[in-house]
């Protein structure tokens, strides 16, 4: 599994959770890893579990809202492994209210993580990409890229916005050689999902059973929770093909919740 040998990739939010599996399988793909997270500790364990097993790593504190802290931790990544080819745009937290009950506080602080972030780490990254000309950059989107869900406007909005940065990527960067992708998972049991279940029951008045089976599930073919290896098994594919045949694109992962 030598496809992404010598590639660097700098992953967001890899201290835990998808990230983390985007970091490994890229690792054991022959993948060189910067691991970016706010959680140092996280990021450690991610760092140690990828030389464990033989591959290389580093880890780099990056609050993907602070755009100093961005640049600095790109840049430094970049000083550590010599480029870099792949950015992971993946950070992101949920936070799921009716509209009216929405703070705004809230609904800002996830448009600045997802959203924010994405454009900040972007720009950070195809500063070093264009130069060499090559690069590619993948968004973590979402179902909810395409679809809406009650509860969760900022969300939803954040993820639709997604898609519209990583398309004009796909413009801006084709001369450049650099490509733009989202990943758009459906539910996967990470603890972001585990959190959401009581939350929904809550405002939704149903039981946490009914929230995984209807709510969450209930769209899928199989009733089955995407895994994260699903979502990193994409994230390898898409950050070792080659040419511009796939850029622009969303690439839903979901068990047939949507078909698009």
């Amino acid at each position: 599994m030598a496809k992404l040998k010598d590639n660097v990739a700098l992953v967001t939010g890899a201290g835990s959770g998808i990230g983390r599996e985007i970091a490994i399988e890229m690792a054991k793909a022959g993948g060189r890893l910067a691991i970016c997270d706010i959680d140092m500790d996280g990021a450690a364990q991610t760092v140690k579990m990828i030389e464990e097993a033989g591959g290389e790593a580093a880890p780099f504190e990056m609050d993907v809202t602070n755009e100093d802290q961005v640049n600095g931790a790109t840049d430094a990544a970049v000083e550590r492994f010599g480029r870099l080819d792949t950015l992971v745009s993946n950070a992101g937290v949920q936070i799921v209210h009716p509209i009216e009950d929405f703070p705004y506080a809230e609904f800002r602080k996830i448009i600045d993580i997802h959203l924010g972030g994405a454009f900040l780490t972007t720009k950070a990254a195809v500063k070093h990409m264009y130069p060499q000309k090559s690069g590619s950059l993948i968004y973590m989107g979402s179902v909810h890229s395409h679809e809406a869900s009650p509860l969760k406007a900022a969300y939803v909005s954040a993820k639709h916005a997604i898609l519209g940065l990583a398309r004009t990527m796909a413009k801006e960067g084709a001369k450049h050689g650099v490509r733009s992708n989202v990943i758009c998972p459906g539910f996967v049991r990470t603890p972001l999902v585990d959190k959401q279940i009581p939350e929904q029951a809550r405002d939704l008045g149903i039981t946490e059973e009914e929230v995984v089976k209807n709510v969450m599930l209930g769209a899928t073919v199989d009733g089955e929770f995407t895994t994260v290896q699903d979502v990193a098994d994409m994230a390898v594919f898409l950050a070792g093909f080659d040419t511009n045949a796939l850029t622009g694109q969303s690439f839903l992962v979901s068990h047939g919740w949507v078909m698009k």
